[in-house]
């Protein structure tokens, strides 16, 4: 017998860009851009969970660097990641720039986006502002639209002015979609950009995060990066070890 999951809709609004709306089905929220396009989803019970692989796999990303102390996540979305992020690492200082006005309204009111004083969220195209954010030591990048990745995730330019925005010894993390060979979307475009000195982490969502230090002579510390999940994981409620295991050199 197939029971059949009650969807309500918890908010809707209207922008420049499309629809924005907010569902709630069961225990979880989800923040949807266009006709069902998923952008989010958050547990309710604990915003700060992490539901899907490619956003454990972009905690992964931060878990490269040792001691973070600031962050900049260009796309904000729900906030799970940033949730999280403020949760479980040492920051002191974190920026996101989202395009919509409405959707850290959205995140604050309906999906339990912390007004965490550490936060800092600014309106506006990432692709205009990056240059006026602080350096930081961890760069998010999540531009996706209802037609998926925005034009930033094929720009290279852009792509290579985050990791110019980078603090020595930082990592920039990159939800990039995958093709049918498996390999991101650009792979020819980021092996020519960052002179194939990355790693890629591929997920069942059918995403490849890209994990990009901020020096050529910069390594991904694997020990460390294992010792740092290991120790995480009772606080996460989840081990990242099986993805931590999928990790690759740039392809």
């Amino acid at each position: 017998m197939t029971v059949e999951r009650e969807e309500r809709v918890l908010a809707q609004v209207q922008d420049q860009y499309g629809t924005i709306s907010v569902l709630e089905v069961e225990d979880y929220r989800f923040l949807e851009f266009g006709e069902a396009i998923e952008q989010s989803c958050v547990f309710t019970a604990d915003p700060s969970w992490l539901e899907y692989d490619y956003t454990r796999a972009m905690l992964i990303g931060a878990l490269c660097h040792a001691q973070p102390e600031s962050a900049l996540f260009l796309g904000l979305g729900a906030g799970t990641l940033t949730q999280a992020c403020l949760k479980f690492l040492p920051l002191e200082d974190v920026e996101a720039i989202e395009l919509r006005p409405d959707v850290p309204r959205l995140a604050i009111e309906y999906l339990g986006l912390d007004d965490d004083p550490r936060l800092y969220i600014r309106i506006g195209d990432a692709m205009e502002l990056l240059n006026s954010a602080e350096p930081a030591d961890l760069i998010f990048v999540d531009l996706y639209t209802d037609h998926g990745p925005g034009v930033a995730h094929l720009a290279w330019r852009f792509l290579e002015d985050c990791q110019k925005r980078l603090n020595p010894g930082g990592w920039l993390v990159i939800n990039q979609w995958a093709g049918d060979d498996g390999k991101p979307l650009g792979a020819a475009l980021l092996r020519g950009l960052y002179h194939r000195h990355y790693w890629e982490l591929p997920v069942k969502e059918g995403n490849v995060i890209i994990l990009v230090p901020s020096e050529l002579d910069q390594e991904l510390d694997m020990d460390g990066l294992n010792a740092r999940a290991e120790a995480l994981a009772p606080q996460l409620g989840y081990s990242l070890q099986t993805l931590i295991g999928a990790i690759r050199p740039a392809t």
